[in-house]
């Protein structure tokens, strides 16, 4: 659906998009993630038209956005980051224009406008002036009329931006809910909100991609010395001087929790002692409520890939 080949974009003497190739199949969700200045919005206005690349390719349900920008841009449902809306006019009327621009007849706008209206929570606000509405109630306006025309594609720039915890839940479910139907690429610095709705997770820094995969795929590559989480009940001292004698393990760190103790086992060159530790523990009597491998955080895993550009760069 999102197909992205070898896309470089300079702004003078600065490179913004340095090389990016992906791409994104259909009905999949995506977040695009990346520190400030990493070629997040540059990349978003490239795919949705707003500006062209110097060099490389990018289409949109197969229509190349430069050579077929008309084509491509009837496909995209867009959500700037700074959400162009007119002060002057109402939300309803807002909404009808908007409609316009997409070519949808008068019947088409008003059935669309009142179920888009309430699937975003703007049907109380319609009437009112949009330069009157809080920054919430704008980002929740500038929603409406991205998912307005039907898009098969949703490109959204900080969906979030602006909204209190209430609404960004709300935000989250409608997105969850678009899932299947519509493609969508969701950039944001709300980790924990991608951690919960994307399908799949592409990191770029300094204008290269980084990271591509699902949050259990990008973990598993952040490197965290192999450690495993053992929950038995036990003492500490006994839960520590048992696991450090079995085989390729090199260092056990115990915390007591009452008649219970957690252990952290760092194994030798990445080796997998989950099966010798639960026999470990079995032969010793000992009852284990959890085991498992320790895994990075997103925003861990966000850190460690980003730090490589910066590093690199330094």
């Amino acid at each position: 659906m999102i197909k992205v080949q070898n896309l470089v974009k300079w702004f003078g003497p600065t490179l913004a998009v340095d090389d990016l190739s992906f791409e994104i199949p259909e009905g999949q969700i995506v977040g695009f993630l990346g520190p400030n200045g990493a070629g997040k919005s540059t990349t978003l206005r490239i795919l949705t038209g707003y500006i062209p690349p110097n060099s490389g390719s990018a289409t949109i349900d197969g229509h190349n956005v430069l050579h077929q920008a008309q084509a491509a841009r009837a496909t995209i449902g867009y959500l700037p980051e700074s959400t162009p809306l007119y002060p002057e006019m109402r939300v309803d009327e807002y909404l009808h224009y908007r409609g316009k621009l997409y070519g949808m007849d008068r019947n088409a706008r008003r059935s669309r406008i009142g179920e888009i209206a309430d699937r975003c929570g703007v049907t109380p606000i319609r009437r009112r002036l949009i330069g009157q509405l809080s920054r919430g109630n704008r980002q929740r306006v500038g929603i409406a009329q991205a998912l307005l025309h039907d898009p098969k594609v949703l490109i959204l720039d900080e969906p979030t931006a602006g909204l209190d915890p209430n609404q960004i839940g709300h935000v989250r479910e409608l997105i969850s809910e678009l899932r299947g139907r519509h493609t969508i690429l969701l950039s944001t610095h709300i980790l924990p909100e991608i951690e919960k709705i994307a399908d799949r997770i592409i990191i770029i820094a300094g204008g290269k991609l980084m990271a591509d995969g699902t949050v259990d795929e990008l973990q598993r590559q952040v490197s965290t010395g192999a450690r495993l989480i053992v929950d038995v009940k036990a003492a500490p001292e006994a839960a520590q001087k048992a696991f450090s004698q079995v085989q390729n393990v090199s260092e056990v760190a115990t915390t007591a929790n009452h008649d219970w103790t957690q252990a952290t086992v760092t194994a030798q060159n990445s080796a997998d002692v989950r099966e010798a530790i639960g026999h470990c523990a079995l032969t010793n009597g000992w009852q284990v409520r959890e085991l498992r491998y320790e895994t990075a955080s997103l925003e861990q895993l966000f850190v460690q890939v980003t730090a490589v550009k910066d590093t690199n760069a330094a």
